[in-house]
């Protein structure tokens, strides 16, 4: 059997996503569900004086009216697992939309008309919104007790100061941003069931890590944490605001013991904004000093990041990014936080990398500019051989390569570098560079596998799928770890009650699972192989274990074979299982970080301001091959929205990636016959992009209304020729971008069939993603 990696493998879960059989928060049945909808404030800070819910109350099928002068009996989240407040227990309102009633009905249709009918008066106080006001801030302490620091300062000897060192340098640069707040609004929006049995509650309940959700929900319902399972099959997106336990999942279980009946709660979206989390607003400031060189001689780095005073989440921008990219003699990071009245802050996509990494790259280029040094060999000058901050060295670092081959695929020595200078039409188009790092986080995981008498293969874990495709990926690990076809592999997700897995947080999972279900497959086969030698009526019964080998789903000795499923029953076995140990931490001597490098084209109107991507070229050094379960489809997905994946040597020409070679059509006298597309995307390559007329999507718009009127003139309009249709097989291969070549083989060579490898490959290249020109992909 071939190996599923990087086959045209189908996910798993998509004909019940497509179909609506996948079972989010609020699709799981429950009998006698009451509904909920929460009640919020509408200032930022005070005191609730007075709550009118007589109309509420009287409404048609409520059940009951939770307020702070009627509440239910909540307790605090453990410190350090979410918001510091506990809803309706007091009168006090910390920020706008804090939950201060909740009620609950026979409908949420009515719950919701009741909630509108609740009314409240205020003692209002002065809020703290603006960051400005709270400056200086507190300093922002260190993620993890015992670990570095948040704030670290690294000067050379002989220099007094970071502000001494800046002072010496031949050119100084120095930048100030400012990031407002950013919600995360997953397509699900938050939401709780909670079902009571025995004094053991269930929660369903769309979350990133449900052994820690059950945790934190039972501290607040203040039962054990035994008591609680949370289950959390599908997730509609997750992005970090899906980490804690929100208020919503304690008041659904709170309500749903004291009402003796399921409750389910589902937020707006609105209130999913606000109750939900969100990345806090900041200002930096970095200043740099260097060499006419080029070479860095200091490197300042100030934020002040909002900090809400419910609590969770401290945005640290300067912690994963400045003190880990450059090379520099000194050092100083000075992180705060401003305590404001703002909803609670939370983890978002890439926290602390994402706001930290626009400043510190924003500064590069404008030091680039001061030095007119291109800001490629400026990086590369500077590039960071151990860690700027500590002295510690890599696991890995090959920053410089895809720095290399990243310019050398887009073309960079090509562009234009003077700001401006190229215009057509009404665009102007420029082309930009910048640094990719993520650390590299790593926790014990542990999977279960069993291995039923009907043939199947069961792996199972905690860890929920939140659109990522990890019910695929785990299939696809576990089928090339045992030579079974795809087809018999279930995997069993997001329950807390099943082994704890990885947390879908961090980009951790895939690198967690993986080497785990690699691991249990080995000591699966080991388990089998000693039942076939142990039991009475096998084959193989009394023989040496060492002289038996496991293939495709068989033990095999000379002539003698048998399936795993036929020594289960010989056996009288239902199944035989094992649950892997823990892996054991990496160095911790070491830094772990990815790291990678993007190069964009974007066009901005000279009028308008709108800005538009042309080309975008990302370069990743590759991870292990455990790491990179991916089947082809996924990937095509990806290619869809404009990514190409493939090793140097393999990627298309520039012309290539725009234009599927086509055999023309020949008509009468010779003359070549295009299809509509061809002709369209010829167009495209040689004309200014404004003429096509704007995005795809306004363009099909701009169809819509022209069929309309034409329809309203009463003439019969003909649909604007577009490619062939998805299942025309040239026409996929345009979509997916193969360009009639068959996949390639990504495992490293010399490693035997089956064998996915489990560590770097000192020779392979980095990842490379090159997305593709309009023509070939929907680029909005």
């Amino acid at each position: 059997m071939s190996t599923p990696i990087g086959s045209d493998v189908a996910r798993v879960d998509g004909r019940l996503k497509v179909t609506g059989a996948a079972r989010y928060t609020a699709d799981h049945p429950v009998d006698r569900a009451l509904h909920g909808h929460v009640v919020v404030s509408a200032i930022a800070r005070g005191q609730v004086r007075s709550m009118d819910i007589d109309a509420a109350h009287a409404a048609p099928g409520v059940v009951a009216v939770h307020t702070p002068f009627a509440p239910l009996r909540l307790y605090p989240a453990p410190p350090g697992f979410g918001e510091s407040y506990v809803p309706l227990q007091d009168r006090e309102v910390r920020f706008r939309g804090q939950i201060i009633g909740l009620v609950v009905a026979e409908t949420p249709e009515q719950a919701r008309d009741a909630a509108a009918l609740v009314t409240a008066s205020y003692d209002e106080a002065p809020a703290r919104t603006s960051l400005s006001a709270g400056l200086p801030g507190v300093p922002a302490q260190a993620p993890q007790p015992g670990g570095p620091p948040s704030n670290p300062t690294v000067l050379a000897p002989g220099v007094s100061s970071i502000d001494a060192a800046l002072r010496a340098s031949a050119v100084v640069v120095d930048t100030t941003v400012t990031q407002q707040p950013q919600s995360h609004l997953p397509m699900e929006p938050l939401g709780t069931t909670a079902v009571w049995q025995h004094d053991h509650l269930t929660v369903y309940s769309g979350c990133q890590i449900p052994p820690l959700f059950a945790v934190m929900v039972a501290a607040r319902a203040g039962v054990p944490p035994e008591r609680v399972r949370v289950i959390s099959t599908f997730v509609g997106g997750g992005f970090g605001g899906r980490v804690p336990a929100w208020s919503e999942a304690a008041l659904a279980a709170v309500a749903a013991r004291e009402l003796g009946r399921p409750v389910r709660i589902t937020l707006t979206r609105e209130q999913s904004m606000i109750l939900g989390g969100h990345r806090s607003m900041i200002t930096q400031r970095v200043r740099l000093g260097a060499d006419r060189d080029g070479t860095l001689n200091a490197v300042s780095h100030e934020s002040a990041a909002e900090m809400s005073t419910v609590g969770d989440w401290p945005l640290r921008a300067a912690t994963d990014t400045t003190t880990a990219l450059y090379r520099t003699r000194n050092l100083a990071i000075d992180q705060r936080l401003i305590p404001m009245d703002t909803p609670s802050t939370r983890a978002m996509r890439a926290p602390n990398e994402a706001p930290g990494a626009f400043a510190l790259e924003t500064a590069m280029d404008e030091l680039a500019v001061a030095l007119d040094v291109d800001p490629l060999e400026l990086r590369l000058r500077n590039d960071a051989t151990t860690v700027p901050s500590t002295g510690q060295e890599w696991t890995s670092r090959r920053l410089a390569e895809c720095y290399r081959i990243g310019a050398e695929r887009f073309g960079w020595a090509d562009r234009n570098s003077v700001p401006g200078a190229r215009v057509e039409g009404e665009w102007q188009i420029g082309a930009g560079m910048a640094s990719a790092s993520y650390p590299a986080h790593s926790v014990p995981g542990t999977v279960r596998m069993q291995l039923r008498d009907t043939g199947e293969v069961v792996v199972s874990a905690s860890t929920p799928d939140l659109g990522t495709g990890t019910y695929t990926m785990v299939s696809i690990v576990a089928s090339d770890a045992l030579g079974v076809p795809i087809e018999r592999v279930t995997a069993e997700l997001g329950d807390s009650g099943l082994p704890l897995g990885a947390p879908a947080v961090g980009s951790r999972a895939a690198g967690i699972l993986a080497p785990s279900i690699q691991s249990a497959a080995q000591a699966l086969i080991s388990a089998l192989t000693d039942l076939a030698v142990q039991t009475v009526g096998s084959p193989f019964h009394g023989r040496d274990p060492a002289g038996l080998t496991y293939r495709e789903g068989r033990i095999e000795a000379g002539a003698d074979s048998a399936t795993f499923a036929d020594l289960l029953g010989v056996a009288r076995q239902p199944a035989v299982e094992v649950v892997t140990p823990p892996a054991a931490p990496h160095d911790q001597s070491l830094a772990a970080h990815g790291f990678g490098a993007h190069f964009c084209e974007v066009r901005v109107n000279r009028y308008t301001g709108e800005i538009r991507v042309n080309r975008y070229t990302s370069v990743f050094g590759r991870r292990t091959r455990a790491q990179r379960p991916h089947g082809a489809q996924p990937v095509r997905r990806r290619h869809r929205l404009g990514h190409r994946r493939g090793a140097p040597g393999e990627q298309p020409a520039r012309g290539e990636r725009a234009l599927r070679r086509r055999e023309p059509r020949r008509l009468p006298g010779g003359r070549e016959r295009r299809h509509p597309t061809d002709r369209r995307v010829v167009a495209r390559l040689h004309r200014h992009r404004v003429q096509l007329g704007g995005s795809p999507r306004s363009r099909r718009a701009r169809h819509r209304r022209q069929r309309r009127r034409g329809r309203e003139r009463g003439l019969q309009r003909h649909r604007h020729p577009g490619p062939r249709p998805p299942h025309h097989p040239r026409q996929a291969d345009r979509l997916t971008g193969t360009h009639g070549r068959r996949e390639r083989d990504h495992r490293p060579a010399g490693l035997p069939p089956g064998d996915p490898g489990t560590g770097p490959s000192p020779t392979s290249e980095p990842t490379i993603w090159v997305p593709m020109t309009e023509s070939s992909c929907n680029l909005s």
